[in-house]
């Protein structure tokens, strides 16, 4: 069965849509808001897992658009903090403060103990059901903030010598949670197109 030329995500948020447009654009599939696609709903996202909380996005707007939708929820994971922020880490702290909030947390937390993963699930729904996609980031949590080119916990999370907001946009797409979760969606979609 062919996939439409149209996939809506489930987010209005520019870096999402950024990073999406850019890794399925060799399929030919344009990646539109759920504004653009007129769907007007903020779903309640109150599973427990990222899985459902994806599930819960890509439901809602599918069912208000009737497009095959995406929805992601991700989140960081700190083993000093016994996974936490995980599904909370859109609201473990203040916009813009995210950082401050978890260095403060791991103040006395040493080098060997303060490794951390990105992780993102990514939901496909169609008319045919739905279909998750996972993928990681591994590192580690600095102890200051570095580099302009990321959001939210980018710039604490390091990936070798530097922080994920020190890498330019094609790096951190090669290595980055929704990246990889995007880029089985991508491989997904493609054998279903037969290419």
């Amino acid at each position: 069965m062919k996939t439409t030329n149209k996939l809506v995500m489930a987010t209005n948020n520019a870096n999402k849509l950024r990073e999406a447009r850019e890794i399925l654009a060799p399929l030919g599939i344009e990646v539109l808001s759920q504004r653009e696609a007129g769907a007007d709903c903020e779903p309640d996202e109150n599973g427990s897992t990222f899985a459902e909380n994806a599930i819960i996005k890509a439901a809602a707007v599918y069912d208000a658009v009737g497009l095959p939708t995406i929805a992601d929820d991700s989140g960081l994971c700190v083993e000093a903090l016994g996974g936490r922020p995980g599904v909370h880490s859109a609201r473990y702290a203040p916009k813009g403060e995210e950082c401050e909030k978890l260095l403060g947390e791991l103040k006395d937390v040493p080098d060997g103990e303060r490794g951390a993963a990105f992780r993102c699930t990514i939901c496909y729904i169609d008319e045919s059901g739905h279909t998750e996609f996972t993928g990681a980031c591994e590192g580690s949590i600095g102890y200051e903030q570095r580099g302009s080119n990321g959001f939210g916990y980018d710039p604490v999370f390091m990936v070798g010598d530097r922080t994920m907001a020190e890498l330019s946009a094609e790096e951190k797409n090669s290595i980055s949670h929704r990246g990889a979760a995007l880029r089985e969606l991508y491989r997904f979609l493609r054998e279903r197109n037969g290419e």
